[in-house]
């Protein structure tokens, strides 16, 4: 009876082991399966799918050939290039136009930022920050929407003056599209040079090789020589600023590290200590009213 027991629990150790064992194959199977399962699926979309392809044609459609129907310098050798896919064939022309026009709005943003007052804005809130030693507080969420509220409180004028030259009549149809862009640049580029020093101006003339005498008048200057002028203004006027922002609140630095030397606390950060004194000065002195009127007012002068 002992022989059999032990034979029985060897037999039943030996099931054991080899069903574990099934089981472990039966597992490291399941993700190859998955795998070859979804590369077959890709194998069968890319398969069906048909790819765009764009060619050229010697002949002119149906379609084509009603547009272009009684000019005479057209023949059926006229070599269109189309780009075809599966929702039809479409004119390169057309893409490529659509191409620009959704580059143009993608870079919109930027380059109204560039030529407002956003500029000498943001980077003065920045200096305050840093000058505050506040690190993070206020955010840059913050920063940013507070400067552009000021610079559509600035900027309504010049907005407003756009609007009543150039996209307003462009909507009733009075002017067409040059003539709406030209009129409405004007208003920008007067804003621009108002704010822009000579000596940036001759910089990007003499850049592109352009002498001043030879345009004659500031407001032919071209926008490409403008704009980078004034961007470089904006921020040598933004940084005098911030200069000036700095000087109280380094007399403090030096003083709570004069006094801490005095006092033998060589180990405690003086920044520590005069963090509270900074922001208690600002708040006394109304820094927020006082910075955002005397910024808005540097636009006017």
């Amino acid at each position: 009876m002992t022989k059999r027991t032990m034979k029985n629990k060897i037999g039943n150790i030996v099931n054991t082991d080899i069903d574990k064992g099934i089981k472990k194959k039966r597992v490291i199977k399941k993700p190859v399966l998955n795998i070859l399962m979804m590369l077959c699926a890709c194998f069968i979309i890319f398969t069906v799918s048909k790819p765009a392809y764009v060619y050229a044609t010697g002949r002119v459609d149906e379609t084509t050939r009603g547009e272009i129907e009684g000019e005479p310098d057209v023949d059926d050798n006229t070599l269109d290039l189309r780009i075809s896919s599966n929702a039809g064939s479409t004119n390169l022309e057309a893409t490529l136009k659509i191409l620009i026009t959704l580059t143009i709005l993608s870079l919109a943003p930027s380059i109204l930022i560039m030529v407002t007052s956003f500029t000498r804005i943001i980077v003065v809130l920045h200096f305050v920050r840093t000058a505050l030693a506040t690190q993070t507080s206020p955010p840059n969420q913050v920063l940013v929407g507070l400067a552009l509220f000021i610079t559509l409180a600035i900027m309504s004028p010049v907005f407003t003056e756009v609007n009543d030259t150039a996209v307003q009549p462009f909507m009733s149809g009075e002017v067409k599209q040059e003539e709406a862009l030209e009129a409405g640049i004007k208003p920008l580029k007067t804003f621009m040079l108002r704010q822009t020093r000579d000596q940036d101006l001759q910089l990007f003339l003499d850049i592109n090789g352009t002498d001043l005498e030879s345009i004659g008048n500031y407001e032919d200057i071209p926008v490409t020589i403008i704009i980078p002028a004034f961007i470089i203004s904006e921020l040598r006027t933004a940084f005098i600023i911030g200069f000036i922002l700095y000087l109280p609140f380094i007399v403090i630095d030096m003083v709570v590290a004069s006094t801490l030397m005095s006092m033998g606390m060589m180990m405690l950060p003086p920044t520590t200590i005069s963090m509270p004194f900074k922001i208690l000065l600002f708040v006394m002195a109304d820094g927020w009213n006082l910075i955002i009127g005397q910024l808005v007012d540097s636009f006017y002068k």
